[in-house]
């Protein structure tokens, strides 16, 4: 016996409806595993600043054993936005410091995270995750060569006043053959990828060191 057009108009509207149903459900499903993975992956960073490498099945023990966080701005008068910093413990005194940094380079904003000892002072170490500058250029910033240089360089100067952190266009041990501790080697070809990172370096520093300067007085 021949359909109608009425079933053949509902028949089409229940297979609308299932399908809807099923592309909803999926959605769903995996904007959670989206979340899952964006938070495993600022975890996973963090922990690179601290100079730890871990798989995804130990980050979330490593973060429960070592990490606590904390918003600095409930501790600042007159600062709204929020101040993210990430406290690395050792049998229960903290041995290292952890924030984001991020910025314009040249065609985009770099994200990071950048570590400090428990001096307060010296860089444990760094790590770029984010960015849209050029491949081979600008892209550097995402190459151990260039994060590793980092590593031990200070923000403070011997007077105790926050001293001005240089990317330079070139290399430190040409300017400084003794070396200089608050400046790292330049990306040949992207001197306004370095020069935007040497500027939003030294806003965060500056922006945080309010909070770490209560810290010092605190010792």
């Amino acid at each position: 016996m021949r359909k109608g057009d009425t079933y053949t108009l509902l028949f089409a509207l229940v297979i609308c409806a299932v399908c809807s149903i099923v592309l909803a459900v999926a959605v769903s499903g995996l904007r959670e595993r989206q979340q899952l993975n964006i938070e495993l992956d600022r975890k996973m960073n963090v922990l690179k600043a601290f100079g730890v490498t871990a798989g995804p099945g130990e980050v979330q023990e490593l973060f429960e054993r070592h990490i606590s966080e904390i918003d600095c701005s409930d501790e600042l008068a007159g600062v709204e936005e929020a101040m993210p910093l990430y406290l690395w413990s050792e049998d229960g005194r903290v041995t290292m410091y952890a924030f984001p940094v991020s910025g314009k380079g040249l065609w985009s904003t770099i994200k990071g995270y950048i570590s400090l000892k428990s001096d307060l002072d010296t860089i444990q170490g760094i790590t770029f995750y984010s960015h849209g500058e050029t491949p081979g250029l600008g892209g550097e910033v995402e190459q151990d060569w260039f994060q590793e240089q980092f590593q031990g360089k200070r923000i403070m100067s011997d007077d105790g006043d926050l001293a001005r952190f240089l990317v330079l266009k070139g290399k430190v041990s040409d300017r400084w053959p003794e070396g200089n501790p608050h400046a790292v080697d330049g990306i040949s070809g992207a001197t306004m990828t370095g020069k935007g990172v040497q500027n939003f370096l030294n806003d965060e520093f500056e922006r945080y060191n309010r909070y770490f300067a209560g810290l010092r007085e605190g010792e």
